[in-house]
């Protein structure tokens, strides 16, 4: 697993697809979804660790893109 796509993939092999429209929201839905699935003894500590990584990654990112575009307007 090494792209957010990945995570995507992930999730949708338990049935869940994830897309509001909002990128930040979708990333935090995953993160949720992500720990209810490993909560739930569904997912391996290997698969768990890794998705949580990246997604904390890509929320980061988020927030700093629009914490930028919030100083610049």
């Amino acid at each position: 697993m090494r792209t957010i796509y990945d995570v995507q993939q992930l999730l949708k092999s338990f049935g869940t697809i994830i897309y509001i429209g909002d990128r930040l929201a979708d990333l935090e839905l995953m993160e949720s979804e992500v720990r209810e699935l490993y909560r739930s003894q569904l997912m391996e500590v290997k698969d768990y660790q890794m998705a949580l990584l990246l997604l904390r990654q890509e929320i980061q990112k988020e927030k700093d893109k629009r914490k930028n575009r919030g100083l610049r307007t």
